[in-house]
């Protein structure tokens, strides 16, 4: 019997430009999941520079570590400042879908 290896997969090996940041977070949004969304701000922050991130936002690096995990809870004045910084934005948009008579 052949043993499979795995291994661990890291979003932001995968996060190189801005548009696959902002798709990204696009699609954690979709899912309504606070955990998810707040990770998903986490790997795109690692990927862009957490030290760069912490400096743009006034808050320490290891505080934004902690509360952009899928652990974290982060207030949302934090999720703007990150959010800011990395140079996205948030956007609303109608959840009801439109039936034609």
């Amino acid at each position: 019997m052949k043993k499979e290896r795995t291994s661990s997969w890291d979003a932001t090996e995968h996060l190189e430009t801005d548009e696959d940041m902002a798709a990204y977070l696009e699609a954690a949004l979709e899912e309504n999941d606070p955990a998810l969304i707040a990770a998903a701000l986490g790997d795109i922050a690692r990927a862009k520079g957490m030290s760069q991130i912490a400096m743009q936002t006034g808050l320490g690096r290891e505080s934004l570590y902690k509360a952009l995990s899928p652990e974290g809870n982060p207030e949302f004045a934090t999720i703007l400042k990150v959010v800011n910084a990395l140079g996205l934005q948030l956007r609303a948009a109608s959840g009801k879908t439109k039936t034609i008579p």
